[in-house]
């Protein structure tokens, strides 16, 4: 069932649809779709060039604003952001942004589009940690100031988690290759299975440090530590990724978790042709993290999931729950536990303070964080590249730019 896996989820605009899909826009004055992205993309520019079938303006559009613009136009929860903005949602829909994005992007390329032009050296060079989605922004925004950048990687491939915790279904292997290819191209070296130990030892050399570790490590709750049959989210899709999803995986699973991790867990498990897949989760409906394009996309392959639930003891394979907010419990057996409660970050190895939010508190000198670890904004690739995009100024503006 690995096939199922491999094939993206959803189809690509073809050029009827998706000119189709920009005419319906308003073409907005102030546009608010362009105003709630957090990557500052700008759809309202790419959409009324699409709409005029300026697909090679869109292109620049995106690509400027955006240096991970075909990643973005496939995981990012656009209707949390663009799309909730769209003035088209009092007539009828919103315009499918995303879509769009991607049908540019593709564009872009087919043609092999060469947009992104690179200053003259100044002379600094600059040591980015991590090569998930905000190493390498930041690495290709330094790149394009000029700036002599080395991205240092401590697994065998770049792109972090986008790599390897992201499911194809969503996110192809070979639409990060070509994304960390233009970054490359701009002069960016990235050195993978390198794993940094020393950070001052880094601040010496170079002139200045960006840590973009991530949140690579995935929680465990108490009572599920060392229990064999026990995964947790993180493992299981850099697991799942890594063997193109040829993996064995019983009949029977329970996922614990409502976010946009656990539904791309619930979701892979599916396609991967799990027969029973039940997720529970602590919050109720109303309250659910995941996005709604996930959580339809979960219940349209037939996940079970019940809401409102807390794990409050496991014995042998069967987990017991209580509600919150009704006074009952359910039992759950599965051969296989997987569990999507959180994910933490690294960044402590290092000798810096993380908060609660496994966010690093401080940093001084010329260490700058980016990303998951940088303070303020969500988890999700779209905050990456827009953390990238400040972070970017403060380490021009430190280096002394203008």
């Amino acid at each position: 069932m690995s096939e199922k896996y491999l094939k993206e989820y959803e189809a690509g605009y073809t050029p009827k649809l998706v000119m189709e899909e920009a005419s319906r826009c308003l073409l907005c004055h102030d546009a608010p779709c362009s105003k709630a992205c957090p990557a500052g993309t700008d759809p309202a520019k790419f959409i009324r060039s699409v709409r005029f079938k300026n697909f090679k303006g869109a292109a620049e559009t995106v690509r400027i604003n955006n240096i991970l613009g075909a990643i973005c136009a496939r995981v990012c929860p656009t209707e949390r952001y663009c799309q909730l903005g769209c003035s088209r949602s009092g007539i009828d829909k919103p315009i499918d942004i995303g879509r769009i994005q991607r049908y540019v992007t593709d564009y872009e390329d087919c043609l092999k589009m060469d947009i992104l032009e690179k200053k003259a050296s100044n002379g600094k060079k600059v040591a980015v940690v991590g090569s998930g989605p905000a190493g390498l922004s930041i690495a290709g925004l330094l790149a394009l100031e000029g700036c002599s950048v080395v991205v240092f990687e401590k697994d065998a491939k770049a792109g972090g988690y986008m790599r390897y915790g992201m499911p194809e279904y969503r996110l192809p292997s070979s639409v990060v290759d070509k994304e960390i290819k233009r970054i490359q191209k701009l002069g960016v070296e990235i050195r993978t299975s390198t794993k940094v130990e020393d950070l001052k030892k880094l601040q010496k050399e170079y002139d200045a440090v960006v840590l973009a570790v991530g949140h690579s490590k995935g929680k465990m709750l108490p009572m599920f530590e060392g229990h064999r049959f026990v995964k947790t989210a993180v493992d299981f899709l850099h697991d799942c990724k890594k063997k193109k999803g040829n993996i064995k995986v019983p009949d029977n699973v329970l996922v614990i978790g409502g976010g946009d991790v656990a539904m791309d867990v619930v979701t892979t498990l599916k396609l991967l042709g799990v027969k029973q897949v039940t997720d529970v989760v602590y919050e109720t409906f109303e309250e659910f993290r995941a996005s709604k394009k996930e959580l339809m996309g979960a219940q349209e392959q037939g996940v079970s999931i019940m809401d409102g639930f807390v794990p409050v003891s496991l014995k042998g394979k069967t987990v017991r729950f209580t509600h919150r907010f009704v006074p009952s419990e359910v039992k759950v057996k599965a051969d296989l536990i997987i569990l999507a409660v959180g994910q933490a970050t690294e960044a402590g190895a290092f000798g810096l303070e993380v908060n609660k939010l496994q966010e690093v508190e401080k940093v001084e000198g010329n260490l700058f964080t980016c990303g998951d670890i940088y303070k303020g904004g969500e988890k999700t690739v779209v905050y990456a590249v827009r953390s990238a995009k400040e972070v970017a100024y403060k380490v021009k503006k430190y280096l002394g730019g203008k």
